[in-house]
């Protein structure tokens, strides 16, 4: 019994030594040196590596995405206004995404263009300004330094119905959904010597044509009894988008193309012009304009005559804006 309870007093007076050892050295600190026990404690913990937990590495991502919106608002209220007129609401809305996947030797870049705007003139009637939708896509494989070969595809066509207001006549109908409505593709090379400038040239260069109403087709260079019509060419396309100075922004893009199965010497013309000046965060002013030619497109005149023209559209715009994600104009 005797030797029992000598055996537990000198476990318990063990166990207290490693319990208040350390405490007597935390607090003595610099004082009092480390004993032979705790040096020993030291060096075997020392051989223990920790391990050290980091997140795995984000995983790359190869997309941007981006969106514009803006929307332009005026109104305008007369009440026996001498000069006369009438009260008139206009608004245009402007819709500009895209997404771009890049890896390595391969990028695909594609956007998509919505455009609405009407004036509405309570006593006159409601008009049209603008109307349009854009699909653009390329795609391209890293041939040389700064030379991909690629294919380029765009789509675009209105998304309601338009006319003509001539003098003294009856409204004209002169557009509609898929009348007309215009599909390109083209292979070839595309040529970017910096991230602002980008020139593709598509030797080989196909256009479809289609006009679902018959009593359009006339206008829009296609048969009477055929909604497609097919041109094959060569086809040129450049696109340039800089930042000309502080919270001004330029973008444009301009196509020819040349139709091998028509009259190849007529150069067909699209060219986009957008300058965007930032006022804030959510206000800016642009101007946008469109210029095309085409041979086979007859307009009418003030006589009623038709015949190839160059058509012109501008529309300048103050209002709010906003962007999503990485946007770039």
């Amino acid at each position: 019994m005797r030797t029992f309870n000598r055996l537990f007093t000198y476990i318990l007076s063990l166990s207290l030594l490693f319990i208040i050892t350390p405490a007597i050295l935390i607090a003595q600190e610099k004082k009092t040196e480390l004993s032979v026990g705790h040096e020993l404690s030291i060096i075997i913990a020392s051989k223990f590596k920790i391990p050290q937990l980091t997140p795995p590495p984000p995983k790359p991502n190869y997309w941007k995405r981006g969106t514009f919106l803006q929307l332009g608002f005026s109104q305008m209220a007369l009440s026996n206004w001498a000069p006369g007129g009438y009260s008139s609401v206009a608004l245009n809305a402007y819709v500009n995404t895209y997404a771009n996947y890049t890896v390595k030797t391969l990028f695909w870049e594609s956007r998509l263009q919505v455009a609405y705007g009407f004036i509405q003139s309570f006593g006159d009637r409601y008009k049209k300004s603008d109307d349009k939708f854009i699909i653009d896509s390329k795609f391209g494989y890293k041939a040389w330094d700064k030379l991909f070969a690629s294919a380029v595809f765009n789509f675009r066509t209105q998304m309601s119905t338009g006319f003509d207001y001539p003098k003294n006549a009856d409204p004209r109908l002169v557009s509609a959904p898929f009348s007309p409505a215009y599909l390109s593709l083209g292979l070839g090379i595309d040529y970017k010597p910096d991230k602002t400038l980008s020139i593709t040239f598509s030797p080989l260069a196909g256009n479809v044509v289609i006009v679902q109403l018959p009593e359009l087709r006339k206008k829009y260079g296609n048969p009477v009894d055929q909604s497609t019509a097919l041109k094959l060419g060569a086809q040129l396309k450049m696109d340039y988008n800089k930042n000309i100075m502080k919270n001004v922004n330029l973008s444009t893009s301009a196509t020819f193309f040349s139709d091998f199965l028509g009259e190849a010497q007529n150069i067909k013309i699209n060219w986009d012009l957008f300058i965007d000046a930032k006022i804030n965060k959510f206000f800016s002013t642009n101007i946008r304009t469109n210029l095309i030619y085409d041979d086979d497109i007859l307009i009418a005149d003030s006589n009623g005559a038709l015949a190839p023209r160059i058509q012109f559209k501008e529309i300048l715009s103050v209002g709010f804006q906003y962007t999503f994600g990485e946007f770039k104009k």
